[in-house]
């Protein structure tokens, strides 16, 4: 597993400083979405991104993001951020979405879509408890 290093360290420091699974997973996500996503996306919409920052992105609507030239395909596809839209476009978003801009490599391990998923709610505070896998 090419993410063993990085969940390895993760997991190692997040116990120190995290009382509860559920934050050592978010520490963990953080990680691993600074190495896997941070390239492209932001969390902050004030920090400069190639693509739309990902700040209360569970829960919103695909190709919403202001003032941000999404693809035909992904502005008019309908799609709400679920976990389970956010999982199947980490593992394959040109198959989960033809005709997107994006361009990537495929996340495919769960647990590593777990944990970014994690942080991602976790950076997404509006209610999100209607929104279900």
């Amino acid at each position: 597993m090419k993410f063993a290093p990085l969940l390895a360290a993760a997991c190692l420091a997040g116990p120190a400083f995290a009382d509860t699974f559920e934050e050592v997973k978010i520490t963990a996500g953080e990680t691993l979405f600074e190495a896997e996503c941070r390239r492209c996306h932001a969390t902050n919409p004030s920090d400069p991104s190639y693509g739309p920052p990902l700040e209360n992105v569970v829960g919103r609507a695909a190709g919403s993001y202001p003032d941000y030239d999404y693809s035909i395909a992904l502005e008019a596809s309908g799609i709400v951020w679920t976990p389970a839209a956010l999982r199947a476009w980490m593992e394959d978003n040109a198959g989960f979405m033809p005709g997107t801009k994006m361009r990537h490599v495929g996340i495919s391990d769960r647990t590593v879509q777990d944990f970014i998923l994690a942080y991602l709610q976790d950076i997404s505070p509006q209610d999100n408890t209607t929104i279900s896998e």
